[in-house]
């Protein structure tokens, strides 16, 4: 933290410190010049220890990640994250924390795994993320999307696509912040149309054999999607910065 405060480029934006021990947290936001970002504070062990992180969180005038954990675990259906986040929400806003530093993180799981019970996973995100920012004033919602597509390690064609798709529906759902490589982002619209439906078939739950038709255009998908991608994107191995800039403008056309 020290050593960074000093390069220009780093310096001049937002930090996000994260750590599963709250005493290295702390000794970052003791280090951190202006407004950075707490990566994360949970009920994992109960109101008490969550209300003094936030106290402090707030105190350091940080905004904060606040996961669906709570003393039953992480929140995996559609109905716990809302409970989970609608209470945490309330707490916070009850000592004077400002409801647009939280930022909460509902979950991303693994879909497509094989396991019936994860086959909603990715639909329970977009629900409780549509409930967040609808009943929930001024709260941002963020999380790991490339936890969604863990399943396909490996086949990075696939995984894309399905970083896509998801962030699709994610951000129409009302999702306003994101972990993701900004370096090899896919559009919506880019990605092979067959193959675009099936990840959809997953990430919407629509077909009982969603699964097995993902994985029957995988190989395929794997084999020839770095190829078609960088015909598709000639600032593939440009600056990161010009390849987002080509992007935006894309995705606003």
């Amino acid at each position: 933290m020290n050593l960074i405060a000093s390069e220009p480029d780093i310096a001049r934006i937002p930090l996000m410190i994260d750590s599963s021990k709250w005493a290295v947290i702390e000794a970052g936001l003791k280090c951190a010049q202006g407004k950075s970002i707490v990566n994360s504070i949970s009920m994992k062990e109960g109101e008490e220890a969550f209300l003094h992180h936030a106290r402090k969180v707030r105190r350091y005038g940080a905004a904060a990640v606040v996961m669906a954990f709570d003393e039953q675990g992480q929140a995996d259906t559609a109905a716990r994250k809302i409970e989970i986040c609608t209470r945490a929400y309330r707490l916070l806003v009850d000592i004077g924390f400002p409801p647009e530093d939280i930022i909460f993180d509902p979950n991303i799981f693994a879909v497509a795994t094989g396991i019936e019970e994860h086959a909603e996973y990715a639909k329970a995100f977009f629900e409780a993320t549509a409930y967040i920012r609808s009943e929930l004033p001024h709260a941002h919602v963020s999380g790991g999307v490339s936890n969604v597509s863990f399943s396909f390690r490996g086949n990075e064609p696939v995984r894309e696509a399905m970083h896509a798709v998801f962030l699709y529906h994610a951000i129409r759902a009302g999702m306003d912040m994101g972990i993701v490589n900004a370096g090899s982002l896919t559009l919506y619209d880019d990605v092979e149309p067959e193959l675009r439906e099936r990840v959809e078939d997953v990430l919407l739950n629509r077909r009982d054999d969603t699964t097995e038709r993902l994985l029957e255009v995988a190989e395929q998908a794997k084999a020839g999607g770095k190829k078609q991608a960088t015909e598709r994107d000639p600032t593939v191995k440009g600056d990161v910065r010009y390849r987002q800039e080509h992007r935006r403008r894309r995705a606003a056309m």
